[in-house]
């Protein structure tokens, strides 16, 4: 097998399956099954502690929150997450730093060794890659993000120890279902029976309670189980989570940063997998806890600048809550992919935008179209333009824009890595 580098590998694995997205599990399972086989090193759990998390927005804060609070307590602690902005290293890290190009080559090489006939997704290969490498160390827990649904995900190969779903809304209804209940539905495969299942959802569907009956996990559920206390100050609040023997206090935890529910998840999954956690080094740990591309604040020649990867109406919702109120304009550099709900992603947040600029996806054959992206723009009565590329389109925005005015970043994980890209070359 001739040596290649991580950007080779990375380029023949995005051409070689016929599919982006090709749910089952079927295939890895078989190539995990062959690697376990061939390489006594590996097991099939990885880690004492596995922790899986699905839903529809909060996956990456809710880890980004366990892994703070794990790295406090010095617990060993791998983590896979998707995508990536910049690196495609950031998807797998130990300790919170992202593995060497050296690790992620020897794991793909690995995978290469036994996967004979077996066709693999970009996102099954990476998924094993990062189980080969976690199974190299001595970790005492690893955190899992599901890529797309659940139950059909590369993921729930591993049998997790804790299963955690943070909201349910409407996203990828291509593979996974027109309603909320058969989304849900999919999303709750992760579990396992009478293994703890946490759910952060606080607006289930109908129909949601018997689905996660059917499961047979151990349910706990926010708002029922365990809450959000605020305090009388607004800028911090305690979470009352349940434990073994009742519910345990978590005081002074800062309401910025992260959303103060992935920050309540983080902390209720963790004491259900069975950890001792001291609330002074939660509180703490929390605090500092930042997200790429999640609510994240820049200045980018002298203009404030927020980025987030909202890319469907509910995440939309939440963005708009956080979108400084200024006397200046707001400009946004947005852009989707064509299965989102783009229509009403402008609906919950196109009030709190003077202009739009959109722009295509490049390289990417499931981009919605500028042209189209501005036509609904248009026709919910905005203003904006589109542009020949994201990049374009938020060189436009810092031009136009004045002192006193704002640029909001959003709609794919791909426009804000774009964005990011030209920010890192002029830092």
């Amino acid at each position: 097998m001739p040596n290649r580098s991580l950007s080779e590998w990375l380029t023949i694995l995005e051409a070689r399956h016929p599919s982006e997205i090709d749910l089952g599990l079927d295939r890895v399972s078989e190539v995990w099954c062959r690697l376990n086989a061939k390489r006594e090193t590996i097991s099939s759990k990885v880690a004492p502690i596995i922790v899986t998390v699905a839903g529809t927005n909060g996956k990456g804060s809710c880890i980004a929150a366990m892994q703070a609070i794990l790295l406090a307590h010095d617990y060993s602690v791998g983590d896979f997450t998707s995508p990536h902005f910049l690196e495609y290293n950031e998807r797998i890290s130990i300790a919170g730093v992202s593995v060497s190009d050296e690790s992620i080559v020897d794991a793909f090489a690995a995978i290469e060794s036994v996967r004979g006939e077996v066709s693999l997704t970009y996102f099954e290969f990476n998924t094993l890659a990062a189980l080969v490498i976690f199974d190299q160390y001595e970790l005492d827990i690893v955190l899992l993000e599901v890529g797309l649904g659940g139950r059909l995900d590369a993921i729930n190969i591993i049998d997790p120890d804790v299963a955690v779903v943070t909201s349910i809304d409407l996203d990828h209804q291509d593979w996974l279902g027109d309603t909320r209940v058969e989304i849900a539905a999919e999303k709750l495969g992760i579990s396992r029976a009478k293994k703890p299942l946490i759910i952060g959802e606080q607006n289930p569907p109908d129909g949601f309670d018997e689905l996660v009956l059917k499961t047979g996990a151990a349910a706990v559920m926010i708002g029922r189980d365990f809450s959000i206390i605020n305090t009388t100050t607004g800028s911090h609040f305690t979470a009352m989570v349940q434990g073994s023997g009742g519910l345990s206090s978590f005081p002074d935890i800062e309401v910025s940063g992260l959303l103060p529910q992935n920050k309540i998840l983080a902390i209720q999954s963790l004491i259900s997998a069975g950890l001792e956690l001291n609330p002074e080094k939660v509180a703490e740990s929390l605090k500092s806890v930042l997200l790429v591309g999640r609510q994240q604040s820049l200045i980018f020649n002298g203009v404030n600048v927020l980025l987030d990867v909202a890319h469907n109406p509910a995440a939309a919702a939440i963005l708009k809550q956080n979108i400084p109120i200024i006397k200046g304009k707001t400009y946004a550099v947005a852009s989707v992919l064509a299965d989102k709900d783009w229509a009403g992603i402008i609906s919950q947040i196109g009030d709190r935008l003077d202009v739009i600029l959109v722009a295509k996806i490049s390289d990417n054959p499931r981009a919605s179209s500028a042209q189209s992206m501005l036509d609904m723009v248009y026709t919910a009565g905005l203003k904006g333009y589109h542009c020949d590329s994201i990049e374009d389109a938020f060189l436009k925005a810092v031009a136009e824009a004045s002192a006193g005015d704002q640029i909001v970043v959003f709609g794919s994980f791909h426009t804000v890595s774009s964005v990011l890209k030209i920010i890192s070359k002029e830092a």
